[in-house]
């Protein structure tokens, strides 16, 4: 939506977003509503006792030279009296609102962590990880940041219509000051909205880009700091600090402008009131009582009026955070599944055929890719950069679906696999290792029911991890840090690996998983989960020669295609450019060795 229409329509839409707030939590609104319409009763309320005391008690009292004690207590008793249940009704309102917004705060980023969960891959590497983070956090209380002031601003309205009543229950005259006052103060938070839309929504534009550039940059510090390019990462940060700057400068300006126009117009209609209550006063049109009621009357409605602009305020910024909002909470591209689960025990099966997949509506990069994962075998893929080895890993437990053909676990397509009965099947050890800030027990076992340390320290002996955890200060307690950041590659992928082996999957896809570790413990990770201690079908995407030798067969690709199946000796023998690969491959490991 253009920064011009959002301007247009602002008023209303951020209606309609405060109405999806009043519809999740009716109880608690209604509740700060009570309160505000109870504390805007009461300041009508004061009023008239005021102007009664002035009244009734003071002037009396300057003319007789005396006051009556009786009718002191009295007063001072009514004053009481309104004040401890305009300290409730404040409380009442108070609570209320305070618990709406951050009920619904929490409410939004469960739905919005929850829904970058289930969204594709494909998905995520459109959308920056620091714009994710300002969607489930700043648009998150942008988009509800109405809600403190919106009941006290309802409880207003009631005060306000109320006021007028009693304006003109007092006197007509004085009630047309109030007439011409109210609706210039609602018009002019309608204008101040409309300007402040565009400011709004580029403010909120420019949160997110920092907050993506910053995580950027401290995501990648290493690369920064051994680059010497600290001094360039500032200034490109500094770049948009310097226009999120500029663009809260002038909401500042704006506001700036607004605000003393908003706090003079009572002032002005009270002093509007005094001089036609003075002259209406001359003409015996009304009591001292009646003038002092209706000036004290704006004097007090000042500060409760100024809640209507505080949520009128807050509107364009809360479209623009829930726009934002919604762009996550009804992205597409989910993956659907089905309602068939798999009764086989044992490794399972995995079949490709005639597979084609294409990013977005990019070119293909996979095209008519069929092969075999026979149950118990182990299958290399192997070929050159960008042969589309990691989508066919990706595609094998369905991170993304195919453009064609089918993909099928013991004869079930993929498609009609429950999410669970897919989860439970087959596992993905990918390139780069996530390691969670936790200890390695909670990086193993993930908290999954059923897994205990016995399972850990069994997975960890397949991953051959065993060795180095117990020689950690505090074994499987032992927190290895922000991304594993205590441990060396290899260890971080031998405990990623731990972590898909002690689900106990029947397929397991290795996406060149222990590319970090030396050969000889990867050519002892192969072994012990051929041997079928691990009981899974193994997909494994290999480029040493070692590896790729204890598979039992070799799937060559070339340019999204698949060129040859055989096994390592009958690749070498019969295919030039499977040999030259793996040739370089082994040459290039045996110059890194020698050096």
């Amino acid at each position: 939506m253009s920064d011009s229409r959002a301007s247009r329509d602002v008023l209303g839409r951020g209606l309609r977003v405060l109405g999806h707030a009043i519809r999740a939590e009716p109880r608690l609104f209604t509740a700060g509503v009570v309160g505000s319409s109870v504390f805007g009763l009461l300041i009508i309320a004061n009023s008239y006792v005021v102007g009664a005391v002035i009244g009734r008690v003071v002037v009396p009292a300057f003319a007789d030279h005396r006051a009556a004690t009786g009718s002191l207590v009295l007063v001072a008793a009514v004053f009481l009296g309104l004040s401890v249940v305009r300290v409730a009704s404040i409380f009442g309102r108070r609570l209320g609102a305070g618990y709406m917004q951050f009920r619904l705060q929490a409410r939004y980023r469960r739905a919005v962590t929850r829904r970058y969960l289930s969204l594709p891959p494909a998905w995520h590497q459109k959308h920056a990880t620091g714009t994710l983070l300002s969607n489930a956090n700043s648009d998150v209380e942008a988009a509800w940041g109405p809600i403190a002031p919106l009941p006290f601003a309802v409880g207003t309205v009631v005060m306000v219509l109320a006021a007028v009543l009693a304006l003109f229950l007092t006197d007509w005259v004085l009630a047309l000051v109030g007439v011409a006052l109210f609706p210039t103060l609602f018009g002019l938070n309608v204008v101040y909205s409309r300007y402040m839309s565009p400011r709004q929504i580029k403010a909120q534009q420019m949160r997110a880009k920092v907050s993506a550039v910053a995580h950027e940059s401290f995501d990648g510090a290493l690369v920064v700091k051994t680059m010497g390019r600290e001094e360039d990462e500032s200034q490109r940060f500094a770049v948009f600090v310097t226009e999120l700057r500029d663009a809260l400068i002038s909401v500042g300006r704006l506001r700036g402008l607004f605000d003393p126009v908003m706090d003079s117009l009572p002032s002005a209609g009270t002093l509007a009131v005094l001089l036609l209550g003075a002259w209406r006063l001359q003409q015996g049109a009304i009591s001292v009582s009646e003038l002092v009621t209706v000036s004290f009357l704006f004097t007090v409605l000042a500060f409760p009026v100024r809640a209507i602009g505080w949520v009128v305020a807050e509107l364009p910024r809360s479209v623009a955070g829930w726009d934002r909002l919604q762009s996550v909470l009804t992205a597409t591209g989910d993956l659907s599944y089905g309602t068939r689960s798999l009764s086989s025990t044992g490794p399972a099966g995995l079949t490709f055929a005639g597979v084609d997949f294409r990013y977005d509506d990019g070119p293909l990069v996979l095209h008519d890719v069929s092969f075999e994962v026979p149950p118990g075998r182990t299958v290399a893929l192997v070929g050159p950069t960008g042969s589309g080895k990691s989508t066919i890993a990706a595609l094998a437990i369905r991170l993304v679906d195919p453009a064609a053909g089918t993909i099928s676990i013991d004869g079930v397509p993929t498609a009609e696999l429950t999410a669970a009965a897919l989860a439970g099947t087959a596992a993905l050890v990918p390139q780069v290792p996530f390691v969670f800030d936790d200890t390695v027990r909670g990086n193993v076992n993930l908290e999954r029911a059923g897994l205990g340390d016995d399972d850990a320290w069994s997975a960890l002996r397949l991953a051959q991890a065993d060795g180095f955890i117990e020689k950690l200060p505090a074994g499987l307690d032992t927190a290895v840090g922000e991304r594993g950041t205590s441990l060396s590659g290899g260890q971080r992928q031998r405990i990623t690996l731990a972590r898909a082996l002690a689900g106990r999957p029947r397929l397991l896809v290795l996406d060149d998983a222990t590319s970090a570790v030396d050969p000889r413990v990867e050519a002892a990770i192969l072994r012990s989960l051929r041997a079928g201690d691990a009981g899974a079908s193994i997909l494994v995407v290999a480029y040493r020669r070692a590896t790729i030798a204890l598979a039992d067969l070799v799937v060559y690709l070339e340019q999204g295609k698949v060129v040859a199946i055989g096994t390592h000796a009958e690749l070498l023998a019969a295919n030039p450019g499977y040999a030259d690969l793996v040739t370089a491959y082994e040459k290039a490991e045996q110059e890194r060795v020698e050096a």
